[in-house]
């Protein structure tokens, strides 16, 4: 059987594409922009007419409902109902806070567990920078070094001092009663 060349034969005639946009012409959307906009336009202008005056009164009556107005005088403004400007400055608000508990075991806060003395340092001293004082416990039966804060009588101690270092981004710090 004879060797056919595929590539020596040519590629096929490409297929005309089909117009995607069939029906309405660039000067038929062109022109319907157009009227829109006169119509939009001549509405505006008919709004900003003066309105048409009343049918003429007699001269009489047109007499007696200025001098009506010439008499009337303008009602004094209100005084205001609120009271609130004056009163607040004044005013005293109890807030009755809820009775911390003390707990029989300490809470510490440990924020870091480290395989090296250094990094506990280093822990120890981005701490020290924030204005807390913290200590490094060797970790029993292993050789971990904890670097620790406390201890805290109150929960609320611990929180306080433990998202002021969170803003200074050191994280993570955990939270929990002594054990030892």
């Amino acid at each position: 059987m004879a060797n056919k060349d595929y590539v020596r034969r040519g590629r096929s005639p490409k297929k005309p594409t089909k117009k995607t946009a069939r029906g309405r012409k660039p000067w038929r959307s062109g022109l319907l922009a157009l009227i829109l906009l006169s119509g939009f336009i001549y509405g505006l202008y008919r709004l900003s007419l003066a309105p048409e005056s009343p049918a003429p009164q007699s001269a009489g009556r047109q007499q007696s409902q200025s001098s009506k107005t010439q008499t009337q005088t303008i009602p004094p403004r209100p005084t205001e109902k609120w009271d609130y400007v004056e009163s607040l400055p004044n005013r005293e608000i109890e807030v009755i806070a809820k009775e911390q508990v003390i707990s029989e075991i300490p809470y510490i806060m440990q924020c870091g567990a480290y395989k090296t003395l250094q990094q506990a340092e280093t822990r120890k001293l981005d701490i020290a920078f924030q204005g807390l004082s913290s200590k490094i416990r060797k970790k029993e039966n292993s050789s971990w070094y904890l670097v620790v804060l406390g201890p805290y009588t109150f929960k609320r101690d611990a929180e306080r001092d433990r998202h002021k270092l969170q803003r200074a981004k050191i994280e993570p710090c955990a939270i929990w009663k002594d054990a030892q």
